[in-house]
């Protein structure tokens, strides 16, 4: 087995969307060849509903696949097939655009005000594009969830993993879209496919990413201004050390 190295790391950067939602982009609207089949991935996670609650009114898509995955709070939707309902935490939507759709997306956020999620957007390949669009609405009971001996936590939303496979189906790309929570003090090595695009998005805690080949080791988080690895010998030189909302592009394993 070999280990892929970290290409790249990078910070989501604030935008606004929508009718004024402020969010934070990953990646998106530029060279994403690194994230193929995958154009964009924004971070709505914020605990002021000012900031949230305006919304994203009707809007078109066509030729990609929109992936929405909330964490807290409520998002309601609509479209213009007529199609309407109401997404929770935990729960998942992946609409497949296709020829083309309408549609409008307005979180709400929950008692505390938060509104916490992820949008992920994939490109449809071209043989696809003109396809019919349609909806697949995962509820959070029916996303599989495997806890290892260590206490490492993985739910599956599309793909195998640890012997449990999504929910989500008919996916052109047959991607892997896994939430992976690992304990304090662990440390986890998950199998990718060494030809695919590979990339983590860091939301909570600190870690590293660590033991390929060089660049070497990525903590995600900072204690002051001076903060070392924390690891013997090592430099800040060394480590690229970066924030929560962290984007982590792995390398191809040729």
């Amino acid at each position: 087995m070999s280990l892929r190295p970290v290409k790249d790391v990078r910070q989501s950067v604030p935008t606004m969307e929508g009718a004024g939602v402020a969010l934070r982009r990953a990646f998106g609207f530029g060279n994403t060849s690194d994230f193929d089949p995958f154009l964009l991935l924004d971070d709505f996670r914020n605990d002021n509903p000012e900031a949230y609650l305006a919304g994203f009114p009707w809007h078109p898509h066509r030729g990609i696949e929109t992936i929405t995955y909330v964490l807290a709070g409520t998002v309601e939707h609509g479209d213009s097939l007529g199609n309407s309902g109401r997404m929770g935490a935990g729960d998942v939507q992946w609409m497949t655009a296709g020829s083309g759709i309408l549609h409008q997306e307005m979180p709400k956020g929950d008692p505390l005000g938060r509104m916490h999620g992820f949008q992920l957007w994939s490109n449809l390949p071209s043989s696809l594009k003109m396809t019919r669009p349609r909806y697949q609405d995962i509820s959070s009971t029916d996303i599989p969830e495997v806890t290892d001996d260590d206490g490492t936590r993985v739910r599956i939303i599309i793909g195998d993993f640890w012997g449990k496979t999504g929910p989500v189906e008919g996916v052109a790309a047959e991607p892997r879209y896994l939430d992976v929570s690992v304990p304090p003090g662990r440390t986890r090595r998950l199998a990718v496919d060494r030809a695919n695009n590979a990339f983590a998005y860091v939301f909570a805690g600190s870690g590293s990413f660590r033991d390929a080949s060089a660049p070497q080791a990525v903590a995600t988080e900072m204690v002051g201004e001076a903060a070392s690895s924390g690891v013997p010998g090592s430099t800040e030189a060394e480590f690229d050390l970066v924030s929560n909302r962290s984007l982590v592009l792995f390398d191809l394993d040729y």
